[in-house]
């Protein structure tokens, strides 16, 4: 695996399709390390390779709620959750949809936030 240079700046990235690789999807996180074949993201204070062709990129920070579709082998999301919801652009906190709202605030690290209604995590199906 051969590295990249030194990245000048912060790099953000989230997967691009709906696979189970550690890591929330619709979540957004810190991009430790780009090589050829990887995107390396900072996960709870652990780094966690991503294969670079299933994850999108990004130089600005998220600062919007996220809409995913509720994954085929969901774990640990609440049954009463209907088919979407959202993931926080600050903590990557999980949150039910409830109607359509413009803005939600964050139940773990109290953030309002937009929702990014016009960017999926995935399209709708």
């Amino acid at each position: 695996m051969t590295k990249s240079a030194q990245m000048s700046e912060l790099q953000w990235a989230r997967l691009a399709e709906d696979a189970n690789y550690g890591v929330r999807r619709g979540a957004w996180y810190r991009v430790a390390e780009l090589t050829s074949s990887d995107a390396v993201v900072d996960v709870n204070r652990k780094q966690v390779a991503l294969p670079r062709g299933s994850v999108k990129l990004r130089t600005a920070p998220p600062k919007a709620w996220s809409i995913v579709p509720r994954p085929r082998d969901a774990r640990r999301l609440p049954e009463t959750w209907a088919e979407k919801y959202a993931v926080c652009p600050s903590c990557r906190n999980r949150a039910a949809l409830a109607g359509n709202p413009q803005v939600l605030r964050c139940a773990r690290c109290n953030g309002i936030f937009r929702v990014a209604w016009e960017e999926w995590f995935l399209a709708a199906t």
